[in-house]
């Protein structure tokens, strides 16, 4: 049974740069360029051949996107990741990757955990990921790895047995402690500019995790739920790395769908129908808001011809498939785009870690963000300059790392990233 909602039709693609991007003197590599990219040597074969734009489409780049801000940013080939000198090597000894669930805030500091509570977030339907689901889905990204739990109880506490810091004690800045079990790390707070009442510096978590990483460790990645932040110029920040010391940090707080009006989230245009045109055409004019039409909601049918015009036209049709994401999501499909959030940062920064830098190949998980906004746009794929890498990190081949992939996605049909990711895959 078909269903009507005032959803914008996405009736078709942009898969090559905006317009913007040459106002920006972003230059989108070559298939001669982006054919050497993969290969050991960094030449391309005497008939370069590349996948077409319906299986990775070109980046956006947006106006305020991380490349149109920095549209000469440097492009890490195979060649270059492998003989880059700062990137750990994965060995015998060193290939688990763990997971540390957000810390739990002791009883006589329980002020610290209303600092993750917004207005919005009150009344979400929606639960917070689960770190079994994430450490599920990082298993399966990075296929051949080991993903466990850390077993390490962390405890969010008072620095020094002094007083905790409050929005309205007239202090900026304050200071918590984190039990890491060993030692209790100071962690910097800074007031909130919006929607939470403090803050975490990321780079004292960051600190902390580098003394959590246990001795057999490939990487370690710390949750939080707390909202974070860098430096005093940042608003807040989602997650980082330290590819170096194989820590990465990442925070659950922006990501929870209950915020997303008051971040300007348009979940209609979250990827795959980040490529939608008219979209893309609106972004470009300044006008986010492209103008909305009556459409069906796609059927089973026209979701198998769809398929079969490339991965990108069968993720959309899987997208459409399901109630229009701008709707009252239910608490399963609410919960579900939290999780999808958190997974694809998570594999972002991970990513860090195995040294593979910032992506300008193609519309890729590993490219940078500049928002929140641009962050909902990016696909959870990695490009074909990316995907060599991770299959000679982790030791693995595409076919094995696909289906791990399928098989997780196919536990949330009824959540529209991993829906479309899983159709992406079955028709690459």
């Amino acid at each position: 049974m078909t269903s009507t909602f005032n959803v914008c039709p996405h009736s078709s693609l942009t898969l090559v740069p905006s317009k913007h991007s040459s106002e920006t003197g972003f230059s989108w590599s070559t298939a001669q360029k982006r054919a050497a990219a993969v290969t050991p040597q960094g030449k391309a074969p005497s008939n370069p051949s590349v996948p077409d734009n319906t299986s990775f489409p070109a980046p956006l780049v947006l106006p305020e996107d991380d490349l149109a801000l920095d549209p000469n940013y440097p492009a890490q080939c195979f060649r270059s990741w492998i003989r880059l000198k700062e990137r750990n090597p994965v060995t015998k000894e060193k290939r688990t990757i763990y997971v540390a669930e957000p810390p739990s805030v002791d009883p006589s500091a329980g002020a610290i955990r209303q600092w993750s509570e917004t207005s919005g977030k009150a009344n979400s339907t929606a639960h917070e990921p689960q770190i079994q689901e994430v450490i599920d889905y990082l298993a399966a990204f990075y296929h051949g790895i080991i993903v466990r739990k850390l077993p390490a109880r962390l405890v969010y506490t008072r620095w020094d047995t002094g007083r905790l810091p409050s929005k309205f004690d007239g202090k900026k800045h304050g200071h918590i402690g984190l039990n890491i079990g060993t030692e209790c790390v100071r962690i910097r707070t800074r007031v909130s500019k919006d929607l939470f009442d403090r803050q975490l510096n990321l780079d004292d978590l960051l600190d902390a995790a580098i003394s959590l990483l246990p001795d057999d460790a490939y990487a370690l990645l710390l949750l939080v739920s707390h909202d974070i932040y860098e430096n005093e110029e940042d608003d807040f920040a989602c997650g980082r790395a330290y590819g170096g010391s194989r820590v990465a940090v990442v925070s659950t707080a922006r990501y929870n769908p209950a915020i997303d009006a008051s971040q300007n989230i348009n979940r209609d245009h979250s990827w795959p129908a980040s490529h939608c045109s008219a979209y893309v055409q609106s972004c470009c004019t300044g006008d986010v808001n492209p103008p909305m039409k009556r459409q069906k909601r796609i059927s089973t049918e026209n979701h198998i011809a769809l398929s079969d015009n490339g991965p990108i036209y069968a993720a959309l049709a899987a997208h459409q498939a399901l109630p229009s994401p701008m709707l009252s999501l239910s608490p399963n499909a609410s919960s579900g785009l939290w999780l999808a959030r958190i997974c694809r940062t998570a594999s972002h920064e991970l990513g860090h870690c195995f040294g593979i830098d910032h992506c300008v190949y193609y519309a890729c998980a590993m490219q940078g963000t500049a928002s929140l906004v641009e962050d909902a746009r990016q696909p959870p794929y990695i490009c074909p300059v990316d995907l060599v890498k991770v299959l000679y990190a982790c030791g693995t081949t595409k076919e094995s790392r696909n289906q791990a992939l399928r098989s997780f996605c196919e536990r949330y049909k009824d959540v529209h990233h991993f829906s479309a990711f899983a159709a992406w895959l079955r028709s690459s």
